[in-house]
């Protein structure tokens, strides 16, 4: 587990958790920064903060989660036990310490059960974006959750034209675009159907169930570092009282950052205030 790819590879992979290939990006040097990315993108999604931190003297490291982007479509394991398996093989492939994790949406659900899988040695700080713990699906010790059926709805467009859904996300809730006066540009919206269609298929479908039906309630009560949650009030997709505001109530001592009127994909849309309260949050560490 966690061993490098040998030289030779073009672009650079670790073995995953069960010697599958994660590709990654990893961008300047300082304290190290690892960021895990939303359903059905990859690591390009985060390349606005990627830029910025290692420009502001982060050493920041976006991977590909199993089945997505460039790395391998491996057909077994597309659930968050895994995705937090590879975490801790690229974590531990590169002998990263003191590291910040920062999950949007789905990658905060990665960076959760990482938490409550691996612990906290080699963690200083954690932020959640947009992300999807606690718990998304509504249940019965859970009622204010999202219905199955809006789960379902994603499963069967999946099925019948996942091209098509990823377009409908983009056009629409995921960017905000179906607002009154939202103005999200083509570039941005063929970016996330380009990211979404680079995906494996099943690893994607099943993707969907990773993020809605697992309960992370557990994960966040092992949190013992100091931890940023940030969340647009108008999400779409992870509604703010699902998401943040429920995480930051059962993380001790988290910091919730509320953006107003904001959509889901704010690393998108209000990328200069995500990114300026990243590096505040990651200048207030002290080793």
């Amino acid at each position: 587990m966690g061993r490098l790819v040998p030289k030779g590879a073009i672009m650079p992979f670790i073995a995953g958790s069960d010697a599958n290939e994660i590709f990654y990006k990893d961008w300047g040097t300082g304290r190290p920064v690892v960021l895990a990315h939303g359903w059905p993108l990859n690591s390009d999604s985060w390349e606005a903060q990627q830029l910025f931190l290692a420009d502001n003297g982060y050493r920041v490291i976006a991977h590909d989660r199993r089945g997505h982007g460039r790395s391998a479509q491996i057909w077994s394991g597309n659930d968050m036990d895994h995705y937090a398996d590879d975490l801790a093989a690229l974590i531990q492939a590169l002998d990263l310490r003191e590291v910040t994790l920062i999950g949007f949406s789905t990658g905060g659900g990665e960076v959760a059960r990482y938490i409550g899988r691996h612990g906290t040695d080699r963690v200083a700080q954690a932020v959640l974006v947009s992300a999807v713990p606690p718990f998304m699906l509504k249940t019965d010790d859970n009622p204010g959750g999202v219905p199955i059926e809006v789960f379902d709805g994603l499963r069967q467009g999946s099925i019948a034209d996942r091209s098509q859904l990823y377009r409908d996300l983009a056009d629409g809730p995921f960017f905000g675009n179906n607002r009154p006066g939202a103005n999200i540009s083509q570039g941005m919206r063929d970016s996330f159907w380009h990211q979404g269609m680079q995906a494996g298929h099943k690893n994607a479908y099943d993707s969907i169930a990773a993020f809605s039906a697992t309960d992370f309630r557990d994960d966040l009560a092992r949190f013992d570092v100091p931890t940023l949650v940030i969340h647009g009030d108008d999400d779409q997709v992870v509604p703010f009282d699902v998401g943040g505001r429920a995480s930051a109530a059962l993380i001790k001592d988290a910091e919730l950052k509320t953006y107003a009127g904001a959509p889901h994909g704010i690393a998108d849309t209000h990328k200069q205030q995500l990114n300026e309260d990243l590096l505040a949050f990651l200048n207030t560490y002290k080793s």
